[in-house]
């Protein structure tokens, strides 16, 4: 069975790029029948931030990304928090002392920095470990009373020279490295608190994970694990890997970052971030005003092409194409005018009444006393003009306020003295006949310009303005007919009122 995991760290908001990599792996599970995991790796305690662990769930969640497994979802293979599972990970350290895969460090961070600056480019590795305070270089009465004095000891991998590391990588291919040039990472801390590299692969191997698909930025990490694998006898379960290309800034060079959204006004995160440091503080596309299915759709084309050239895609259709064969070896650049067409996309395709639900915390932000009903005639009005939910309420504002100011240039451009009289009996006209669909309205309109005499593109500008004060937005007659008679009447009155009082001015 398939069985894919994404097993991010708690140390504050989760960076759009991983939401990408749990898409990923959730695709590649539902497309197989297999399952999907969440592990949260929360091994290095000193970068712990409160509130991130519930943070990832809940981001995971609103991208639709549930897993099957793992802390909050339960399964037969936890716990699934790092910080947990402390004495399976000094077991496994043990055991690669015994095959003499590993050795005790008793160098202090004094005694390291000083080798730093005596060496340049220092690496603890093969070629240097002899000359330091370690199993390997002290003899076994020497080592076996440091440890009984309780003296601070690490566990590091023993990586021998000569060897040459092959992984078939799905995406990058045939990946060589050369075990001279590796060093020797530490595996367990003093504290009894494992590393990434020892806690991921004996997590990986308990938990039965068939294919790791993390970003790159893992891929020089891999022969480690490769001979962490070897030195415990798992190579034959050894899982598939899958290296992702980074997310690239939208100019320039390197991968996308936080104050890359500072700096062009995007956001780079799921989920907004709240911190009492306002440098912490991060927007997140939810809150921005996006579809999680729009995210979704965004991310899965940020480094995977399909077949053809279809941009539309329901989760269920990216199930059923998604290959990881088909993600390029290239970085994707983040182009944010892209995800705001999608968004724009799926709000179109959305059914009135979810995009109603969605409105509601802004409506209710501005004390808007308006119906659900009212709502979904706004989502049907405006869905065709907006970019992002808050755009209902933002943009469409005339929707939920009489008119308090108007576009005086356009006002100035068509208001005519002669058209004070016609506007006057078109309001006789309007309140005189049956409230009716836009189209009906329509129909109205029509005859009365008729009869009087004047062309329907001398009126028309006027009352989008006295219905909007502003010449943008829906048709006219829609949104006489989304307003209401009475709502309608009071605002064509009110600006009758307000041209006649600026002629006399």
């Amino acid at each position: 069975m398939v069985r894919v995991r994404f097993a991010p760290s708690p140390t504050g908001t989760l960076h759009i790029g991983g939401v990408r990599t749990a898409l990923y792996n959730y695709l590649l599970a539902r497309q197989t029948g297999g399952q999907f995991i969440l592990r949260i790796e929360d091994t290095d305690q000193t970068r712990f931030v409160p509130g991130a662990e519930e943070y990832i769930i809940e981001a995971l969640r609103w991208v639709g990304l549930v897993p099957d497994e793992g802390v909050g979802f339960g399964g037969e293979y936890g716990p699934y928090r790092q910080s947990d599972r402390k004495a399976i990970y000094h077991q496994y350290a043990m055991e690669l002392l015994e095959r003499g895969h590993a050795y005790y460090a008793f160098d202090t961070p004094e005694e390291l920095e000083t080798k730093r600056a005596e060496i340049e480019n220092f690496t603890y590795n093969c070629h240097t470990r002899n000359g330091l305070r370690n199993s390997l270089a002290l003899s076994e009465a020497e080592v076996k009373a440091l440890l009984e004095q309780g003296v601070p000891a690490v566990i590091r991998l023993k990586i021998e020279p000569g060897q040459r590391i092959v992984i078939q990588d799905l995406i990058r291919g045939e990946v060589q490295f050369q075990s001279d040039l590796l060093d020797d990472k530490v595996l367990l801390k003093a504290d009894g608190m494992p590393t990434y590299h020892l806690a991921n692969i004996v997590d990986d191997h308990l938990m039965k994970i068939s294919h790791v698909i993390r970003g790159e930025e893992w891929l020089s990490s891999t022969a480690h694990h490769v001979l962490l694998y070897r030195g415990l006898g798992w190579e034959d379960t050894m899982p598939v890997f899958a290296h992702l290309p980074l997310i690239l800034k939208p100019v320039g060079d390197g991968k996308l970052s936080k104050r890359d959204g500072a700096k062009f006004g995007f956001p780079v995160f799921p989920l907004s971030w709240d911190s009492e440091k306002e440098e912490e503080r991060a927007m997140g596309f939810r809150e921005a005003g996006f579809l999680p299915e729009a995210v979704v759709n965004f991310l899965a084309l940020l480094g995977w092409h399909p077949e053809d050239e279809q941009e539309i895609f329901s989760m269920e259709q990216l199930i059923q194409a998604f290959s990881l064969e088909k993600i390029n070896k290239g970085g994707a650049r983040f182009d944010y005018e892209k995800a705001k067409w999608f968004n724009q996309k799926y709000i179109q395709s959305t059914d009135n009444k979810t995009l109603a639900q969605l409105m509601w915390p802004y409506v209710k932000a501005h004390e808007y006393d308006v119906c659900e009903e009212y709502l979904e005639q706004v989502a049907a009005l405006m869905k065709e003009r907006v970019t992002f939910i808050q755009d209902f309420v933002g943009q469409g504002q005339y929707l939920f306020e009489t008119v308090a100011t108007y576009d005086m240039e356009a006002l100035s451009k068509k208001w005519k003295s002669s058209l004070a009289p016609v506007f006057e009996r078109w309001i006789a006209a309007y309140e005189a006949a049956q409230e009716g669909t836009s189209i009906e309205q329509e129909e109205v309109f029509k005859a009365f310009v008729a009869e009087q005499g004047v062309k329907p593109g001398e009126m028309l500008p006027l009352l989008r303005l006295a219905l909007a004060g502003t010449m943008k937005g829906p048709g006219v007659f829609e949104l006489a007919a989304t307003l209401g008679k009475e709502e309608t009447l009071l605002r064509l009155n009110n600006f009758l009122k307000f041209c006649l009082t600026i002629e006399t001015a």
